[in-house]
């Protein structure tokens, strides 16, 4: 092996292990709770949506106890595949306290086609476009799904999560 050769190795690994700590730190800073403004907070307990029954879901009815927020798609294949977790999880933990509420950022029509082929238990919301803005304003910043926040019974965060919800994920909240 030459010179230049181990020369080019040693520049490439040195470029890897920098990606890879640039990598661990995203990773990091993403996974982090950040406090959640007292306007973001605001504007979801005063934030209002249609079902897809065509009512209106007033989201300062959820104040006081635990609450799961999952915003999702039905275009959004791991937002559907997290969502018999979170109906079993809804099922189990109700009594306990402990509210499950989906946001759908979809059309309205999409929306109830779907639930009429795969119903969950819990309540979901009809919040479009508005649903996005309103996942950003909780620290999803990209607007990305399925995003899902858990707030304990005082509205305050304890859990942020963009991507497809685990087992482990959903242990952790009871």
């Amino acid at each position: 092996m030459t010179m230049n050769t181990s020369r080019r190795y040693a520049l490439y690994a040195g470029v890897a292990a920098a990606a890879g700590l640039t990598g661990v730190g995203v990773a990091w800073h993403r996974h982090q709770l950040a406090e959640v403004s007292k306007e973001a907070l605001d504007g979801l307990w005063g934030a209002e949506f249609q079902t897809p029954t065509q009512d209106t879901l007033h989201l300062k009815a959820f104040q006081g106890k635990s609450l799961v927020l999952n915003f999702w798609a039905t275009w959004c294949p791991p937002c559907v595949e997290e969502m018999p977790l979170l109906d079993r999880f809804f099922r189990e933990n109700s009594a306990k306290e402990w509210q499950v509420l989906g946001l759908a950022i979809d059309q309205p029509s999409q929306v109830r086609k779907f639930l009429g082929q795969f119903p969950v238990s819990y309540p979901i919301g009809l919040a479009g476009l508005g649903g996005t803005e309103l996942s950003k304003s909780l620290g999803n910043p990209e607007g990305g799904l399925p995003f899902t926040v858990v707030l304990d019974a005082q509205g305050q965060l304890k859990q942020r999560k963009i991507g497809k919800l685990t087992e482990d994920d959903v242990k952790n909240w009871a």
